[in-house]
């Protein structure tokens, strides 16, 4: 079985990278500037093992409890595969030392409130520094999560000052039920804003199984797939998360 499954994940896998390249050739982007994030939410570990068998080691998550588990279950079916797992869902402070203690890189901080929880959680943990991006709003939607634009760089020289955070850019999801394009322009001016004042933050996450094309039309570094890599959701139960589009 799990043999039928690598070979259904690698021929997903290949559909995905040529849009992927597709997309940067009309672009007149180069295939090594975007960067594919497995999102792997409600399936199992053996799935993760896998991807990393087919060369994918970017892999992502949406909740802690879930996530948690999951990262020591691929350790230990795949211990020498070099695993960066990154948070990108939406995050409740009190969550914030469970997540440092798994995830090299959290997408999804969209307040001050929570830059300074993760930021003390790392420091309790006397872990190495956290990569983190800042998530933007581009439907002003609470419910959906993100930072208001016109909050962003007051968000994101927060985290700058942090001692235990290392800002690497801007995330967003589009919004439901909508042309993706006008608002992924929007992100991306928000963006550049933000890398002249960090140069450090060169990370532009936007774009999921639906609207990739689109995102990197629009200067995306990493793309998000979930649903094009491993099919329809994988796990009974899904909880909360960040809602809206499959990624």
């Amino acid at each position: 079985m799990s043999e039928d499954r690598k070979a259904q994940l690698a021929r997903a896998l290949e559909r995905v990278e040529a849009r992927v390249r597709g997309a940067c050739e009309s672009a007149g982007r180069a295939r090594a500037e975007v960067r594919l994030l497995a999102v792997t939410k409600t399936f199992p570990a053996s799935d993760a093992a896998l991807l990393t068998d087919l060369g994918l080691t970017d892999l992502a998550e949406n909740r802690d409890q879930e996530a948690s588990v999951k990262v020591a279950e691929v350790g230990r079916l795949r211990p020498d595969a070099a695993v960066r797992w990154h948070m990108v869902g939406r995050l409740q402070r009190n969550k914030a030392r469970s997540v440092v203690r798994w995830a090299d890189e959290v997408q999804s901080v969209d307040s001050i409130r929570l830059a300074t929880a993760l930021d003390n959680a790392v420091l309790a943990e006397g872990r190495p520094k956290l990569d983190v991006l800042v998530q933007a709003s581009l439907d002003d939607d609470p419910a959906r999560g993100g930072c208001p634009l016109a909050e962003l760089d007051e968000l994101a020289a927060h985290i700058a000052r942090a001692g235990g955070l290392r800002l690497r850019g801007v995330m967003a999801v589009a919004p439901l039920g909508a042309d993706p394009g006008p608002a992924f322009e929007r992100l991306a001016r928000a963006a550049g804003r933000l890398r002249r004042d960090h140069p450090g933050a060169t990370e532009l996450s936007a774009g999921m199984s639906g609207d990739l094309e689109q995102a990197i039309r629009h200067g995306s570094t990493c793309v998000r797939v979930g649903t094009a890599l491993l099919g329809g959701r994988g796990l009974a139960s899904l909880g909360s998360g960040s809602p809206g589009r499959a990624p």
